[in-house]
């Protein structure tokens, strides 16, 4: 199956889901020009979580550039780096990782001990380190944009938006695409160990060859996806998303609906990210109350566990009954359909005053 437009299966979507579900703000713009091809409360301050490391690395890549860092410097891990809580390698301290190493780390598997060992291994300390964030973000142009930490565990300060994510993406590409080949690894390996990116697009995407994912209960689930066809990059910003699924689909979608948009379509859009008109600001908000994941909505969590006993009891009841009684009732008609990571339908619910996105479809593998 093509990986590109499946108009039918976001139909399907939309007739099995029971709902619309409300996502946060998103942003598609084209590298070359930096037009807007679709924008969603762009300016609307959100929690970062882990797409706070693509700062963080950008950090490291013009330590390398100045040649304070090579590669295969080794950096050593202090207390306050192996105190971080996971997502982590679990490196000891006083033990040590090369520079390249942390960095697959940081990149792939997402790892916040590694965010802090290059930090202290670049400005001496995490304090030291998140100020020179804050100055290099400011340099860039991401005006609704406060670190607190190198990566992005929650922090009420700690806010960014679609747009000044989007700037930093292109950043990052633009100034150090030797560098480019990181945010493409699907995988990597520590040892024995095997850790594998959660940006499912990489494998189920056509095109796709970028960026980070990011996660925390108040979040929802974020990315900042790229894509390249016919020599045409794209930038997709998805941000608050409830599930993994829902952001992937989402995701594609939007990469499929910015490489629709082409010659005559965009003629007359003058709209890039830099002349955009910057909205009203607003209070940072929170999704953990509709987020899909267990220790952010007890309710929901509790509901769920109750959903699966009552399965249970049901499945053992029906294995009691006499094998003539079940005979007499029809089997099941099933229809499959594209799933999310969760297993149910997704919809993709899109408030822009740009046109909607062309439905995408995305394969779990």
């Amino acid at each position: 199956m093509r990986r590109g437009t499946a108009y039918v299966t976001l139909l399907l979507f939309a007739a099995l889901a029971p709902r619309a579900v409300a996502a946060g703000p998103a942003l598609v713009i084209e590298l070359s020009n930096n037009k807007v091809l679709h924008a969603e409360e762009a300016d609307t301050p959100w929690y970062p979580a882990s797409l706070t490391k693509i700062m963080t690395a950008y950090l490291v890549f013009e330590a390398l550039k100045a040649g304070k860092l090579k590669l295969d410097s080794k950096i050593p891990c202090s207390v306050v780096a192996n105190a971080q809580p996971p997502s982590k390698i679990g490196v000891a301290v006083g033990n040590e990782l090369t520079v390249n190493v942390a960095l697959n780390a940081l990149i792939i598997k997402s790892a916040n001990d590694a965010a802090v060992m290059l930090a202290e291994a670049i400005a001496g300390s995490e304090p030291a380190f998140v100020a020179q964030m804050n100055a290099t973000a400011k340099r860039l142009g991401m005006e609704r944009t406060s670190f607190v930490n190198p990566n992005g565990l929650p922090a009420p300060n700690q806010v960014t938006t679609a747009r000044d994510l989007a700037k930093l993406a292109r950043a990052v590409l633009t100034d150090f695409p030797e560098y480019e080949y990181l945010w493409a690894k699907p995988e990597m390996r520590l040892g024995k160990q095997r850790m594998v990116t959660h940006n499912g697009l990489l494998r189920s995407f056509e095109g796709a060859d970028g960026m980070k994912t990011g996660f925390t209960c108040d979040s929802g689930f974020n990315v900042v996806a790229t894509a390249t066809r016919d020599n045409r990059r794209i930038i997709a910003v998805v941000l608050g998303d409830h599930s993994s699924g829902e952001r992937n689909v989402r995701a594609a979608s939007l990469l499929e609906y910015g490489f629709q948009q082409q010659g005559w379509k965009q003629l007359f859009n003058s709209t890039t990210i830099d002349n955009m008109p910057l909205a009203s600001l607003s209070p940072v908000k929170s999704v953990r109350t509709n987020v899909t994941s267990w220790g952010c909505n007890e309710r929901k969590a509790r509901s769920a566990k109750a959903g699966a006993g009552k399965k249970r009891t049901a499945a053992k009841a029906a294995k009691k009954k006499p094998a003539a009684e079940a005979a007499e009732k029809p089997a099941p008609v099933t229809v499959d359909v594209v799933p999310d990571a969760g297993g149910e339908p997704a919809t993709v619910e899109l408030r822009g005053t740009m046109p909607p996105p062309a439905a995408a479809s995305f394969q779990q593998q």
